[in-house]
């Protein structure tokens, strides 16, 4: 067993993860010219790779979540400076467009749901504009001549997290991030301090401070404080990846979040003729295989609200594990261990939270504390035989 830990050549900070979170973590520090490493066996192949990438803070916001919703959106509004900025350090296109979002109701019943989301969404003064059927289907002609209304709202954004994830590795490499790529099984520690990571094949890596963000799979590394392991846990979404024929593109010029009887889905489309149909939410644990039924689901709901979805190609089918807690709200910030910093848990908002994350985390590394817009989301609102607060 090789042990590195106490060398000179130890990173100021060690990320572990290479999703967008870490990736954008590990870009930031980089960028405050502090030395990094980031630890991951195949960066870019995790759950950013499955995402649809749709930044959606007023169309996605719930009920009791709304310091959530305050995080959101303080992301979304630094994404366009982080995708210039990224895009300048990359060299490749993140593929940032601010389509806005146009949710439709299939019938009466959830047309209501669309009313009693309009109405939530006007009182937290989100810019939500209420469509009949004529004006939800002059938005979009291919949608169902059935759609009974519907939503619309012009802040809400996409990206495409494959290319986001590429355009962030290359601007790492760019910026003097050291890549490992091996998988982590422990923390290192020295009493009650992170001294770095333990490799799966027994080399120790030496770190001044770790942030772990590894999605899902941060509650499985060993030598975690107790109770972090305890708040993680993976939910499971399969999507479907079409390809839209040239002769029938446009087929939607804007994100589409379907009702469709009580159920709920999304449809992005990309300028390069893909379309993004998704996702389920199952609680499966540690299992991606894709299954038959969320197929046949996902595609049938999707030709209800666009009937020529039934012309396109099935080009890729995929499962990811988004990282859940229990109020659904990320972990951030220092770990019941000195040195050791949390960046994960950010379950469906991973993709638009990065910009707001990273920022957040640089200033831990800065200053030992979470700006006031993370605090939150500190990961001490858990801990121990504590009982667990919910968010909102």
């Amino acid at each position: 067993m090789s042990n590195r830990i106490g060398e000179d050549r130890a990173a100021d900070v060690l990320v572990v993860g290479g999703g967008v979170i870490g990736l954008s973590v590990a870009w930031r520090a980089a960028g405050a010219g502090l030395r990094v490493t980031l630890v991951d066996p195949a960066p870019g192949s995790g759950a950013s790779r499955v995402a649809a990438g749709m930044l959606a803070p007023a169309t996605e916001a719930v009920y009791n979540e709304e310091a959530l919703l305050r995080l959101n959106l303080a992301s979304a509004a630094r994404y366009p400076a982080f995708v210039a900025e990224l895009r300048e350090a990359s060299a490749l296109d993140p593929a940032h467009l601010e389509t806005g979002t146009l949710l439709a109701a299939v019938d009466g019943d959830d047309l209501v749901a669309a009313g009693v989301l309009h109405a939530f969404q006007t009182r937290l003064g989100l810019g939500v504009e209420r469509l009949s059927a004529r004006e939800v289907r002059r938005a979009e002609p291919l949608l169902s001549p059935g759609i009974r209304g519907g939503l619309l709202v012009r802040g809400d954004h996409q990206v495409d997290p494959r290319r986001l994830v590429a355009a962030l590795i290359a601007a790492c490499r760019a910026g003097g991030v050291v890549f490992v790529p091996a998988g982590v099984h422990a923390v290192a520690r020295q009493g009650d301090r992170s001294v770095g990571v333990v490799l799966d094949d027994g080399t120790q890596l030496a770190a001044g401070t770790t942030v772990l963000a590894a999605g899902a799979h941060t509650g499985r590394l060993e030598g975690l404080p107790p109770g972090v392991g305890d708040c993680l846990r993976p939910v499971k979404g399969q999507l479907l990846r079409l390809q839209v024929p040239p002769r029938m593109r446009p087929l939607l010029r804007r994100n589409v979040r379907g009702l469709v009887r009580g159920r709920s889905l999304y449809l992005v489309p990309r300028a390069d003729g893909e379309l993004v149909v998704g996702a389920t939410v199952e609680e499966q644990g540690f299992d991606t295989t894709v299954t038959a039924g969320a197929v046949y689901e996902l595609l049938r709901d999707a030709q209800e609200l666009v009937p020529a979805i039934g012309e396109l190609t099935l080009g890729e089918v995929c499962a990811g594990l988004r990282p859940g807690t229990p109020d659904n709200c990320p972990l951030l910030g220092p770990a019941h261990l000195t040195n050791l910093v949390l960046a994960t848990g950010h379950y469906r908002n991973g993709i638009l939270l990065a910009p707001v994350t990273a920022d957040a985390i640089l200033a831990v590394l800065r200053t030992g504390e979470l700006p006031e817009i993370a605090r939150r989301f500190a990961v001490d609102r858990f801990g121990g035989d504590r009982a667990l607060d919910r968010a909102g």
